[in-house]
């Protein structure tokens, strides 16, 4: 899960609609990389998760619960919000929030309505959540459902949360546990869902959640020297002296880079498909002025897509996350924004090699490409394949909303509005998302 940390000027950190995370003790050493080179995806993966040096394990403080809702209705307006947000982190300096406690429960009530306005309630409803973060979400939704679903529907539910974290797991448990009847129909999987072993094959329909998932999922690399060279792909290595990282380029051969290559219609040879004219212009170009390229695949997102849509073929998906990153200091398109903070301090770097244990990487999601990840994986569709003169119907019903809509649409956007209109939960979060992709039956 990302976050863009806490500044003195809390009005830019909430543009990023954000979390708050803790800083802890900086680990600046190359031991996240060992003898052999890793692919970039593998020294991110290290440098947020490694047991020993990883960001996240470095901060085991744990996931931001508020005591209590906050009554956006007596508070004045924006300053007054502020204010209060302040104190709630001042109280809170060792804990990050997620939108789904800031605006707990109407956050999850919107999700729960989602769900259930589209859910197939025939058969028992399933729901699956990764990276549930405290359970406010699980909890916000199951409440929903027993207030708002018919008897029978919430009654035979079924709940799982797939956590990677134990202490996350527990206290998951205990959020959800806060009403009984929930217990009944929750449990939590303490695994990783990117991993094949832990699913079966499900072939009922189910729902997946993924809040601010998507973000912290690891990347690769790919670079050109310009414009018409070909892709190479970008290995992390130690220099001799074991004292700096440094990069290594490589032919394309993993087979996830050239699987999400082939879905951005990348070519290998650093071209595009695309007219005569455009590739001689390019030619010209690369001459003239020689522009090395940088690209970033999110190859976590496709293989977690390409697990998730072999072991629930009938799933449909709702998921949220950033749509764009302010002030991103990395190169490359997609570039993730390599943060840390130091005596209460943030600090963006301008190298995503500088994280090694002490910043948080996050990524914004494309969500074009995140659709056409979702099809290609579900089966429908390949790449380059015109879908619109298939004679095959679609497989997958896909939209996209920005966060203020979905609200708009599903949730209860007077409950977060305070006195003189200001609505947080619309106005601040203008640079998130919200993905659904459900089956549909028209696929003969």
């Amino acid at each position: 899960m990302a976050a863009r940390f806490a500044s003195s000027k809390p009005p830019s950190f909430f543009l990023l609609g954000a979390k708050v995370t803790p800083f802890g003790r900086a680990y600046f050493s190359t031991s996240i990389v060992g003898e052999s080179p890793v692919l970039v995806r593998d020294f991110i993966h290290a440098a947020l998760y490694d047991p020993e040096h990883g960001y996240f394990s470095q901060r085991s403080g744990s996931v931001g619960v508020l005591d209590r809702s906050i009554k956006f209705n007596q508070l004045e307006g924006r300053k007054a919000y502020m204010k209060h947000l302040d104190a709630i982190y001042k109280q809170s300096d060792t804990s990050w929030f997620t939108p789904v406690e800031l605006f707990k429960p109407w956050y999850a009530h919107g999700i729960g309505e989602a769900i259930l306005r589209t859910a197939n309630l025939s058969v028992p409803l399933k729901i699956y959540e990764i990276g549930g973060g405290s359970g406010t979400c699980a909890k916000g939704v199951m409440d929903y459902l027993k207030l708002n679903a018919p008897t029978r529907v919430y009654d035979n539910m079924t709940y799982i949360s797939v956590e990677i974290s134990s202490s996350l797991a527990k206290k998951q448990i205990e959020t959800v546990g806060e009403v009984d009847s929930h217990l009944k129909k929750f449990k939590v999987e303490c695994r990783d869902a990117a991993d094949p072993n832990g699913w079966g094959i499900e072939q009922q329909p189910c729902w997946v959640i993924m809040l601010e998932v998507l973000d912290n999922l690891p990347h690769d690399l790919i670079y050109s020297k310009n414009q018409v060279s070909s892709w190479m792909e970008v290995w992390v290595e130690n220099k001799c002296d074991r004292s700096e990282l440094s990069e290594l380029y490589k032919p394309l051969g993993d087979p996830l880079i050239t699987s999400c290559m082939e879905i951005l219609d990348l070519a290998k040879d650093g071209t595009t498909h695309g007219s005569m004219a455009g590739s001689v212009a390019r030619n010209i170009l690369a001459k003239i002025f020689p522009r090395p390229r940088r690209c970033w695949l999110p190859t976590g997102c496709l293989k977690l897509l390409q697990v998730l849509h072999g072991a629930l073929p009938k799933m449909s998906l709702i998921a949220s996350d950033f749509s764009f990153l302010p002030d991103v200091r990395v190169h490359g398109e997609r570039a993730p924004l390599v943060t840390s903070k130091k005596d209460g301090k943030s600090k963006d770097h301008n190298n995503y090699l500088d994280a090694k244990g002490d910043a948080d990487i996050f990524f914004p999601t494309d969500f074009l490409l995140l659709e056409r990840m979702d099809h290609y994986c579900s089966g429908w569709s390949k790449p380059h394949e015109d879908n619109s003169k298939s004679k095959k119907g679609k497989k997958r019903r896909t939209l996209m909303l920005d966060t203020s809509s979905f609200m708009e649409e599903f949730g209860l956007p007077l409950k977060t509005r305070t006195k003189d209109g200001y609505n947080p939960m619309l106005d601040d979060f203008k640079n998130t998302k919200f993905y659904l992709s459900v089956p549909t039956h028209n696929i003969k």
